[in-house]
């Protein structure tokens, strides 16, 4: 009997033993939690060496604009990401003279709106846009060329090479580079102003002399009034003394 009561027990526990193990199976699988939010100065804080990026980037708030547009679309960006020895080869002043608009219009002119390979880009169009504006003249592109597997950046006044990927994740990539792109629209030589036409000088009035043809002629019809009007005021005198006579 005791045995039996422990038979049937055993059983009872093996088949809610292979109940609980067939609805647990049945449940899906609980996802991993999902990564942190991407932000760029951290990785860049890791890779070392780009501690005046670093400065600019959170400077200017542009950095906060990456993080945001990484996490809220699905685009991506590809930031050529200039060394503290590229800033230091910089002319001394050269960041301290720039307005604060320029300056995010600098470290904007190092982003491209898009998420690029290294392979990808072999087949970009140029000239390429940036963040800081479009592909038109004076409106910051950059063009960029490869030759075999070398990466070559050109902002009209600087040509630099891309050292290698610092981060790649398939929506953001950071690439080194060892020369800060200075783009024509900031750094460029402004043309000298016009210089303002001369004045045109007032034309003079020649002064008439005695000696001159229209002086001559003039008198002469002076001199040709006044012996007229002699001439008839002798007449008029005249025919009055003989008017006189007749009385």
């Amino acid at each position: 009997m005791i045995k039996q009561s422990l038979f049937s027990l055993s059983t009872l526990l093996l088949v809610l033993f292979l109940f609980h193990c067939t609805t647990t199976s049945a449940q899906p699988a609980q996802a991993p939690a999902p990564p942190g939010p991407t932000n760029v100065t951290k990785i860049l804080e890791k890779a070392g060496q780009f501690t005046v990026l670093i400065r600019l980037l959170k400077s200017t708030k542009v950095g906060d604009q990456i993080n945001q547009q990484l996490n809220d679309s699905n685009n991506g960006l590809t930031l050529f990401a200039p060394t503290d020895n590229a800033f230091s080869s910089l002319k001394s002043g050269t960041l301290n003279a720039l307005t604060d608009q320029q300056k995010v219009q600098l470290i904007q002119f190092h982003i491209l709106p898009n998420f690029l390979s290294l392979t990808n880009f072999q087949t970009v169009s140029n000239p390429v846009r940036t963040q800081a504006g479009d592909t038109g003249p004076g409106e910051f592109p950059l063009n960029v060329t490869t030759s075999g597997n070398q990466v070559n950046v050109s902002s009209g006044l600087v040509n630099t090479t891309v050292g290698g990927s610092v981060y790649s994740d398939n929506q953001l990539a950071v690439y080194q580079v060892d020369s800060v792109l200075l783009p024509q629209d900031i750094f460029a030589p402004k043309p000298p102003a016009p210089a303002p036409a001369p004045a045109q000088p007032k034309a003079k009035t020649k002064k008439k002399t005695a000696d001159s043809p229209a002086a001559d002629a003039t008198d002469n019809e002076s001199g040709a009034l006044s012996l007229t009007a002699r001439n008839g005021m002798l007449v008029s005198i005249g025919f009055a003394v003989i008017a006189a006579l007749c009385l």
